[in-house]
């Protein structure tokens, strides 16, 4: 281990765990005696409060003793195997439980920007479908022009820009009605569009344009197809 102390355990631990590594190693031999507090404690940069806890470690654990007046003595290497296993099997839960906390944390960010990019997307669609797609409910007049042809024929969608949702008819409702389904009066339609569409159904249903008669209006003009019918106006 190196003297840098880490800082995910307490300092005197890994104090000790490095005094006892040395052991092993045969830096410090069985019976030799080891610095003093005052050099351990300017050699690894600590207070030597922190030197003091470290012993006591290694002494309970009888790696070493500390005699009054003789200093620290080497006891047992193989205590200090026995430590530095029990600490190593410690130390891999320990980075275990690290590493899932720090995953978890990450999880916790990575949901928190999720949320909010999620409430920033459904906020911004909501606007966007707010200006360009509104949805409307149109009654048809008696006197439509469109009474009795269906979506198809008045060509709905091509001509208004919007597209009809629902058909509401004495109490029922049409969904997506099809193409063929011919317009009565008094019908409600449920359209979504641009804003302007609500403007070009209502020049559909109530005014004539200038471009002509729309698909079926000519076919009205003949009794039957080549014969013209006499205009008495």
């Amino acid at each position: 281990m190196s003297e840098s102390v880490s800082t995910n355990l307490a300092k005197y631990v890994t104090i000790a765990v490095d005094i006892a590594t040395r052991i092993i190693r045969g830096e410090y031999k069985v019976g030799q005696k080891i610095f003093g507090r005052s050099t351990l404690a300017g050699r690894y940069n600590v207070s030597p409060e922190t030197i003091r806890r470290a012993l006591t470690l290694l002494q309970e654990t009888g790696i070493v003793d500390v005699m009054p007046g003789v200093g620290v003595v080497v006891k047992s290497n193989k205590a200090a195997e026995e430590y530095l296993a029990r600490y190593n099997q410690r130390q891999v839960l320990v980075d275990i439980q690290e590493r899932l906390s720090q995953l978890l944390k990450q999880r916790d960010a990575l949901n928190t920007e999720i949320d909010s990019l999620t409430n920033q997307l459904l906020d911004y669609t909501f606007k966007m479908a707010g200006r360009l797609q509104r949805l409307e409910e149109i009654t048809v007049p008696r006197n439509s022009r469109i009474v009795g042809k269906s979506l198809a024929e008045i060509d709905f969608r091509a001509r208004t820009g919007a597209t009809v949702l629902a058909v509401y008819r004495y109490g029922e409702e049409m969904i997506s009605p099809q193409a063929r389904t011919i317009i009565q009066e008094e019908d409600v339609l449920l359209i979504v569009g641009p804003q302007e569409a609500k403007k070009e159904v209502h020049l559909l249903l109530y005014e004539r344009d200038n471009e002509g008669p729309m698909a079926g209006e000519v076919g009205d003009q003949y009794n039957e197809p080549g014969n013209y019918k006499e205009n008495k106006g």
